[in-house]
Order: C-alpha cells, then structure tokens, then sequence
C-alpha cells in the first residue's frame, strides 16, 4: 500500500535538530504539513491544514505529530478514519492548557478550553501515545487519559521531558523504529472501522466542525463583554 507520513509538529514548530526533522529525513515518504502558523496555536486552524493535507495524500497517510500537534491530529484524523492507516503521538500537550485561541497561559477555565472538542472514543485506527513521566505541558496522568479515550497504546518514556531537542531528543532511532514496527504490524488491515458506518465525517458532526462551532460561540460569549 502506498503511504504518506505526514509530520505535524506543536506549538513554535519542530526545527533541524528535532527528532520529527530527523525521521523526515529518513523517510522518502514523509512530509510535513503546510500551511500552520506554528507560534498561534489555534486548535481550529492547525486541524483545518492537517485534515487539508489528509484528504491531497495520493493514498493513506501515517501521521507523526508531537505535541500540540498531536490535538490538531486526533481532532483530523476523526473525520478521515478512512485515510489514515495509523498515528504516532509524542508527548501530547495538555488540552486544558489552550483555549480555542491559543495558549491560555495555566489553565483555561472550565469549559473554554479544547479539551471538550476532541475526539472521546477511539480513534478507529492504530495508535500509540508516547508520554513522559516529567513533561512540563502535560502530566503523564493527562497524557493517560486521552491515551485510553483514543483507544491508544500508551508507552511510558519515563523521566524523558517533553521529548524534544531541549530533553536530547534529536536524532531518535527508537522512535522510528516504534513507527516502522506499527506499519509492518498494520500493514494488511484495511483502513477505518469495520463493521460500521463511520467514515468520512461531514457536516455538523464531525470532529472539526463542532471544534468550529465551540470557538465562535466562545467568540462571540467574548464580543457580548464576557471574560
């Protein structure tokens, strides 16, 4: 089968001496999403440019996100069961630390943040959560938690910061070998759910959408003088 990897960096981006530049580099396949200001975190945006890229890819598409970038991936991936084969998520941040507009600075309030707009049951595809026991953007119980909402294997890097340059994670051979292994293992099933009717998910229900729906009513909460 023929696959894209698509790399989905977080917040301030992955530059040339991250792991996620390192394992574009050794895969021809690879690519890495467009269109994303990567220092404004903004949840429907970076979701709206990682289900673009989905939907261009000639065939299915693995993606490798990190951080932030794990949030905009989960949230377009739910939509695409059908296109992607698998996912890789590194170090996912903790949702309740953005709000639909970006960073909100600790935590957002109860309700303003993203975490009610992402996907809360599983993914439909192979998965795997890779998480630190140390890592300052989400503690490792948060990171647990959506591991297991997502039907996600969930892998404990132990005291591994947010696996990133910063906590020696450059080059990362282990990482891609955890990809190349999932692929080889999933290389044969058919992609998306089977034995029911999700799929492409359009309109008012999808993942997207109602992540949409959730920032212009809190938009529009702020423009009637609220906090």
């Amino acid at each position: 089968m023929r696959y894209t990897t698509l790399i989905v960096p977080g917040f301030h981006g992955s530059g040339p001496d991250h792991w996620q530049s390192w394992v574009e580099r050794q895969l021809p396949d690879a690519r890495r999403v467009a269109g994303i200001d990567w220092e404004a975190p903004v949840l429907a945006r970076w979701a709206a440019e990682v289900r673009r890229e989905i939907d261009a890819a000639g065939g299915a598409v693995w993606l490798v996100a990190h951080s932030f970038g794990c949030l905009a991936s989960v949230v377009a991936a739910a939509d695409r069961p059908e296109k992607v084969a698998g996912a890789l998520l590194v170090a996912p941040a903790d949702p309740a630390r953005f709000g639909p507009f970006g960073l909100a600075g600790g935590e957002a309030p109860a309700g303003k943040d993203v975490a009610g707009c992402l996907p809360e049951r599983a993914l439909g595809f192979p998965c795997a959560v890779v998480a630190s026991t140390d890592d300052p953007w989400a503690k490792f119980t948060v990171a647990a938690y959506w591991a297991d909402r997502w039907g996600s294997r969930l892998i404990n890097a132990g005291r591994a910061g947010h696996i990133n340059p910063d906590s020696g994670f450059g080059p990362w051979p282990e990482g891609l070998e955890l990809l190349l292994s999932m692929r080889r293992a999933h290389e044969d099933l058919p992609l998306g759910v089977i034995g029911t009717e999700r799929g492409r998910h359009k309109g008012r229900q999808g993942a997207l959408a109602r992540l949409r729906h959730h920032t212009r009513s809190i938009l529009e909460y702020r423009n009637r003088g609220g906090a």
